[in-house]
This record gives structure tokens, sequence and C-alpha cells, in this order.
């Protein structure tokens, strides 16, 4: 006890003296001799939170030694292929995947113990993160787009390549000596210090609610995109597209009682395979028809009203940002993320171009908003459940990590919470922590059934926060955390993005909103 006693008081004035200089420091910045930033506050309260982590390890060195049990009582140890979603700002931790299966990684600061990747496989999980299946859309941008579809089809891709880049920037900055340190672990971390030091939290929230609506309209698409699939496969039977939704939420109702995604993960490499055999087989049928391209219809002009809403569909389809930090920090050789940027957008632009120009050659203006629904029955009835089943098994991930996000946003704060924790001492989930689940996937069935537009809600998910976490965010975090360091050129691309990105958006978002509810009355009147 006295080894103990002498250690605390030596650790308290430790900590006194290190936050005593930390002022010290801030003083005489804020008096010119050095410059202040916004950033050298964070850097002092990371110093302060490795002081009292460093402190905490004493203590419980000293109890080991003295015999006494060490660690947080009644704590579980981690499950494997259990997913932490930037949860608060620490880092994700997800299997690999699509935006289907969305990219694990572990952060920088809780993951040294965690095995590494390669460039090529964290280029896989971003291959995955902008191949998923949300390409089917793409032709039909093709339709009310033209070759600006194309061309938008390239530039999302330089567009987003360079935000991927330009966000894992902020989570470095420059020590005392000159090295560049990562300092932060996530998306939430980036956006809470650029609000810091007035609004330390308001950036998370944001980033935090953008995340919950793009993870919640994806799980809203699957949903659709089965219900459509199954309709269009089997047209002579006397079910409608909105009982096929409910029969696809029904086998995802187990959803709700899920506590890690273990299970699910071991299918996302077969998914992801299928989805590329499916990508071929259209392809392959599209070839087949080469003669009879249709050419002509591929022009310059595009569809005011229509257009916009392709800007969405195409920005959607290479959202990845939110995954780039811990994948980042995931990396045996993070040197390597900028090559490995590159090369998977390349990829991603080859292919998506090919694809949709492609399958629109083959169907012209009779594309429709999922392309496999322009199939021969024959060769759609199969393709399609394909489909169906890499949708149903995609479903989980994205609903688990929203359900992360919100449990950890309004019930596991501890003073700040909202409500009571949703799990027990013993880790079981109570009532109403299942309550929130159910009602979640019941609420993705309910968009499903009253808004069955594929590319209309994938539209307006990516004008609303595709284009936000991708174009805007990113592009003003760079300047905001490191505006004097930037050059003439990198500050006129960050501004320019930021505009066109915000035009983009608004434009988008409106059109889209003015196509769903113009498609709602039409229903409404037959």
């Amino acid at each position: 006890m006295a080894t103990l006693l002498r250690s605390k008081l030596s650790n308290v004035a430790t900590s006194v003296s290190n936050k005593s200089q930390a002022k010290v420091s801030g003083m005489f910045a804020r008096m010119g001799f050095q410059a202040a930033t916004d950033e050298e506050a964070v850097g002092f309260a990371h110093c302060d939170d490795l002081d009292f982590e460093h402190r905490q390890g004493l203590q419980m060195d000293i109890l080991k030694t003295e015999g006494e049990p060490c660690g947080d009582e009644g704590a579980e140890p981690p499950v494997e292929g259990d997913i932490h979603y930037q949860r608060g700002g620490g880092a994700p931790l997800p299997p690999s995947g699509s935006k289907d299966q969305n990219l694990g990684a572990g952060g920088e600061f809780g993951g040294h113990d965690k095995p590494k990747i390669t460039a090529w496989e964290a280029g896989w999980n971003v291959t995955n993160a902008i191949q998923g299946m949300f390409v089917l859309g793409l032709p039909y941008a093709i339709l009310h787009g033209g070759y600006l579809g194309l061309f938008l089809i390239i530039f999302a891709a330089v567009v987003c390549c360079y935000t991927g880049k330009i966000l894992i920037a902020c989570l470095y900055e420059e020590n005392e000596d000159g090295e560049v340190v990562r300092v932060r672990d996530s998306y939430v971390a980036i956006a809470n210090a650029c609000c810091a030091p007035r609004f330390p939290t308001l950036g998370g929230r944001v980033v935090n609610v953008a995340q919950i609506i793009e993870l919640v309209m994806t799980c809203i698409l699957y949903v659709v995109v089965s219900g459509n699939l199954m309709y269009n496969s089997f047209p002579g039977l006397p079910v409608s597209q909105k009982s096929w939704s409910i029969i696809a939420t029904a086998v995802l109702l187990p959803c709700a009682f899920l506590k890690n995604l273990k299970a699910v993960s071991k299918f996302s490499l077969l998914c992801t395979l299928a989805h590329f055999v499916i990508n071929i087989l259209v392809i392959a049928y599209c070839l087949s028809r080469a003669r009879d391209w249709a050419w002509e219809k591929v022009k310059f002009y595009i569809d005011v009203k229509k257009f916009p809403i392709s800007i969405g569909i195409i920005v959607f389809s290479y959202t990845s940002q939110i995954f780039l930090p811990s994948l980042e920090g995931n990396m045996q050789q993070p040197s390597e993320f900028h090559c490995m940027m590159n090369w998977t957008h390349i990829a991603a632009c080859v292919l998506k171009g090919l694809f949709a120009l492609v399958a629109y050659l083959t169907w012209a203006d009779e594309t429709k908003e999922v392309i496999t629904d322009n199939l021969p029955g024959s060769i759609r009835a199969v393709v399609n459940i394909f489909l169906v089943a890499k949708a149903l098994l995609s479903y989980p991930l994205p609903f688990f990590a929203a359900v992360e996000v919100l449990e950890k946003s309004l019930f596991q704060e501890g003073s700040r919470a909202f409500f009571p924790a949703c799990y027990g001492g013993d880790g079981r989930l109570k009532s109403w922590g299942l309550t929130l689940r159910c009602a979640l996937v019941v609420f993705t069935l309910l968009m499903a059934i009253y808004v069955p537009h594929f590319a209309l809600l994938m539209g307006l998910t990516g004008s609303l926060t595709g284009a936000g976490l991708c174009f805007l965010l990113p592009s003003l975090f760079h300047l905001r955390l490191l505006w004097r360091k930037l050059l003439w050129h990198q500050v006129f691309f960050d501004v320019a993005i930021f505009v066109i990105g915000g035009i983009c958006s608004v434009s988008g978002f409106v059109h889209s909103l003015e196509g769903l509810i113009e498609a709602y009355r039409t229903n409404a009147e037959d």
C-alpha cells in the first residue's frame, strides 16, 4: 500500500507538471512566440490522455505485483468478428467487404495487437466498397446523362480519390521534432477537431447523423432491390413487389438479435465473388448483342430534371470515405495508401464506365432502374435470385453498424446518455435494445413499401449524404486543419470541390425529392 500511495502522489505531481507546461506553452503561443492553432489544443489533450493511460498502467502493474486482480470487473473479452463502427470517434472493426460488406480495420490507437493488412488487401476492401451491387443503377444514369454521365463517372472517381487522400492527411500532424505523427483515428475525430474548442463534439455528431442516414438508406435499398428483383423474376405469380419486400424483411428480422458479425462475415467473400460473376454475365449478354448497339442514342444533351438524380447515383456508388481512416490505420505500410487509392479508383472508373455504357447501348431508351430487369426471362430469374441472396446477406452489415452508432450515441455514453444501456451486466440485450433493433428493421420495410424506387432513393442518398461525406466535409476539414501548410493549387482544388459538390448535392437532392413525390402521386392515382 505504501508503494501504491507513493506512486499515486508521484503521478499526480507529474500530471500537474504536464498540464502546467501545456498551459504555459499555450500562453506563449498566444503571445506570438509560436503559432497557436486548434490542433495544439488537441495535441495537449492527447498528451493528457496518454499521461492518464500511463498512470493507469502503472497502477495496474503495482496491483499485479501485489497479487490483486486487475481489469474491469464484469468486463467481457472482445468477441472475434465483432464490429465497432466509428462509435464516438473510435475506429470501426467490420469484416472486409463491399459497401454492402463494409471495410474492416481497427484504429491505430486501439489495434496494435491486431494483424495488419497489406496494400493489396486494403485495395480489395476499397474495391468492394465502390464496386458493390449499386453499380446496377449506373446504366440508368447514362440514360439521362449520355456522354456527360460517362464523364461524371470519371470525374467522381478522380474527386473521391483526391478527397480520400486529403481526409487521411487530416489524421496527421507534425510534432515538436518535425515528425509527422497520427493523432486521430476516425472521421468523427477529424470532425471534432475541426469544431474544437467551441463545439468539441458538434462535428462528430454531424458525421454520425450522416453515417446513420447513409447506413439506414443502404438497408432500405437492399429491401427495395430484393422486392423489385423477385417481382420481375416471377411476374406470373400473384405476389406484388410490396409483398416480396415483406417476405424479404421477414427473412431479415433475425438481424435484430445480432451481437456480432462473425457468422455473417464468412459470406462476404462469397457474395463479392458472386457479384463479379453476375456483372460478367450481364456484360457477356450485352456483348452478344453488339451488332444491335444503339450508338446514336448516346448523346451530349442531358435531361435537366433527371440528370441531377444521376449525379447522386454515381456519387453514391463511390462512397467509401467513412471507412478509409480505420483502413489506413490498419495497413502494414501506410505510405502505400496513396498508390492503393490511385489504382483502385482507376479500376473502378474503367469497370463502371464500361459496364454502364455497354448496358445502355444494349437497351438504350428501355434501360430500367435495375439493369438486370432488362435481361430475358430465363437469364433474369437466375441472376436476380443470386442478387437477392447477395442483398439479404449484405443487409446485416450496414444494419448492425447503424445500430452500433445509435446505441453509442443514445444509450452508452454514461452520464450523457439519453436512455439506459441496451446491455445488462451479463452482456444480454435488454428489452428496449431489442425494441430499437426491431423498430429499425420495420422502418426499413415501411420505407421500402411506400417508396419502392431504387434509382430515386439511391440518387437521394447520394446527394444528401454521399456528396457531404465524399466532397463537402473532406475538403472543408482539409482547409480547416491544414490551412497554413496548403499550397495555392490545393486550396483551389478544395474550394472548387466544395462549391461544385454543394451545387450538385442541393440540385440532386431537390430533383430526387421531386421525382419521389411525382412517383408517389402517380402510384396514388393508379
